[in-house]
Parts: structure tokens; C-alpha cells; sequence
């Protein structure tokens, strides 16, 4: 069964947040961390993982992608500290 996942990327606790929606999170975490010139996640330093939900379909993950772009930032950090109040980057476990 293919998975979506909608991440959370955070250059340092309560820093700079970058919203994302991927198919393959294994490839995608990578491409960040890369710091592509002109990139905003390079730009920035937005390469730690702090939140991930995985979703059954992509209209499910861009639906929820969306919504949380529209969240004030206290409400996304929120979300954040309610399941990783340490900030902890997630990419460290072996989930991918």
C-alpha cells in the first residue's frame, strides 16, 4: 500500500518552519538536507524533522498540507510540542 506523508521541517526549536507533502519521505529528507542554492529550506536551514502524519491518499496529505499552511504559527508549534515537545529530529529514528 502506498502512504503520503505531510512533514514539518524546523531549522531549530521554535525556529523557521517549512511545510511539506511527499510520496517518499526516505528520498524527499535528503533533498532538503542537500541545501540546494535558492532553495527555501537551504536559504533557511530548515532540515530537521520535527512532525509527520502519513495519509492513505494524496488528496487526503495535500488537503491536510494545506490546512496547516493556513495555521497561525503558535497553533503549528502547538501541534508540534503536543507529540515531540523536545523538537527532536525524527529523521534520526528508523522509521525511514
Amino acid at each position: 500500500m502506498r502512504a503520503f506523508y505531510v512533514y514539518i521541517l524546523a531549522s531549530q526549536k521554535r525556529g523557521t518552519l517549512y511545510i511539506g507533502v511527499t510520496n517518499d519521505i526516505a528520498r524527499r529528507l535528503p533533498e532538503h538536507r542537500s541545501r540546494k542554492a535558492g532553495s527555501f529550506t537551504g536559504r533557511y536551514g530548515v532540515y530537521r524533522l520535527v512532525h509527520v502524519e502519513e495519509f492513505a491518499t494524496a488528496a487526503e496529505a495535500i488537503r491536510r498540507e494545506k490546512a496547516l499552511k493556513k495555521w497561525r504559527r503558535e497553533r503549528k508549534i502547538e501541534l508540534i510540542e503536543r507529540d515531540n515537545p523536545t523538537w527532536a529530529d525524527l529523521a534520526r529514528w528508523p522509521l525511514w
